[in-house]
């Protein structure tokens, strides 16, 4: 199959036929249709997630049809057009039993424990825990969107931030996640105060419903804090740091009003792996300092849900197509296309569906 591959962390990667993948006795082959190309995936291609082994194939956000099934799967068929979500659970720990296979201790994730969809296909493990079927009116440029940002921001806002109708989200970033945010918490009844120092950033989050949008170019996690309490009226009930580094988070958890909750989602990387967290506040305040990390297949109704209903405009979310050939450039400049989604449309013929070897055909 043709794959993005790479050697050595930082270095630009290349087109390169290697080896089909085979399924897994709990898995599936998938063929890729769509994948999105997400800021995480740039944070592997530079080598700051521990996970990835060299030589490697990044990708992540995927959807596509399944071509070949494990032995011991019994949930899906070759032919099922499928997404995933960016962590994978076992499906049999106490974690995953318990409901949070997004935190599962022997995770699966594409793209970072093993390769990933910048390719023709992509293996997928436990995927009777993790496979999610995409529904007919929806096509797979749009489902591909959704394993990560979309799902990471609809776990921030609604399940760990329980944003309320009527209360205040201060979005801090709005890329993919960040504007998926200001769309999941205004289809909720909030009102949303995006933040960001880029103006087009900005322009897009007032476009898909956002109340407030704050300039903070030039300005100390202090400052920018002060600006949202100056634009909610006292502070937000839900914060979400969609970038990731110490004066984002802080920025973040300054700008909460009493009670309010801080939600984690931007990778803290590097120093900002162990930033210090203004405690005097939390303990003061009672604040709440959440950590939120994709979201378990089971809970993907609810947000396809608001999908179906237009309330999540993925039209507004996905703003440019690549090939996979012109995704290098994607990957190695994230900034370079702009708010919004960048998501690879067409990795694989769907003619190939059903020729790949190890295909199987189980029954529901």
């Amino acid at each position: 199959m043709r794959a993005m591959y790479f050697e050595e962390f930082g270095v630009r990667p290349s087109i390169e036929v290697v080896p089909d993948p085979s399924p897994a006795p709990t898995g599936v082959v998938v063929a890729v249709e769509a994948s999105g190309v997400c800021r995480s995936d740039w944070h592997g291609w530079c080598g700051h997630d521990p996970d990835i082994v060299l030589p490697h194939v990044p990708g992540h956000e995927l959807a596509g049809r399944v071509v070949g099934v494990g032995a011991e799967v019994v949930g899906w068929n070759v032919g099922e057009r499928v997404t995933v979500p960016f962590v994978g659970g076992c499906g049999r720990c106490a974690t995953c039993l318990g409901g949070d296979p997004q935190v599962c201790p022997k995770q699966f994730q594409p793209g970072f424990t093993a390769w990933g969809s910048f390719a023709e296909y992509v293996a997928i493990d436990y995927a009777d825990t993790n496979l999610v079927a995409i529904p007919d009116d929806l096509d797979v440029v749009h489902a591909a969107a959704l394993g990560c940002r979309v799902a990471t921001a609809y776990r921030a806002v609604v399940e760990r931030g329980s944003l309320g109708a009527g209360e205040w989200l201060a979005v801090h970033g709005c890329g993919g996640v960040g504007l998926s945010a200001v769309m999941i918490g205004v289809a909720g009844g909030a009102r949303v105060v995006a933040v960001d120092v880029d103006r087009a950033a900005l322009a897009a989050a007032r476009s898909v419903g956002a109340e407030a949008a704050l300039d903070v170019s030039g300005m100390a996690p202090e400052e920018v804090a002060a600006a949202v309490h100056e634009a909610t009226g006292g502070g937000a009930h839900v914060s979400i740091d969609a970038i990731g580094g110490a004066g984002s988070s802080l920025a973040s958890l300054l700008g909460l009003r009493r009670r309010g909750r801080h939600v984690q989602v931007g990778l803290m990387t590097g120093d900002a792996e162990f930033a210090p967290i203004a405690y005097a506040r939390v303990i003061g305040w009672e604040l709440d300092v959440l950590g939120s990390h994709g979201m378990a297949a089971a809970n993907y109704p609810d947000m396809l849900a608001l999908v179906r209903d237009g309330q999540i405009d993925l039209d507004r979310l996905v703003t440019r197509t690549v090939t996979l050939d012109d995704a290098i450039d994607a990957l190695v400049r994230p900034d370079d296309g702009g708010p919004g989604i960048t998501v690879i449309d067409g990795s694989v013929d769907v003619r190939d569906v059903g020729r790949h070897p190890g295909r199987r055909h189980r029954h529901h």
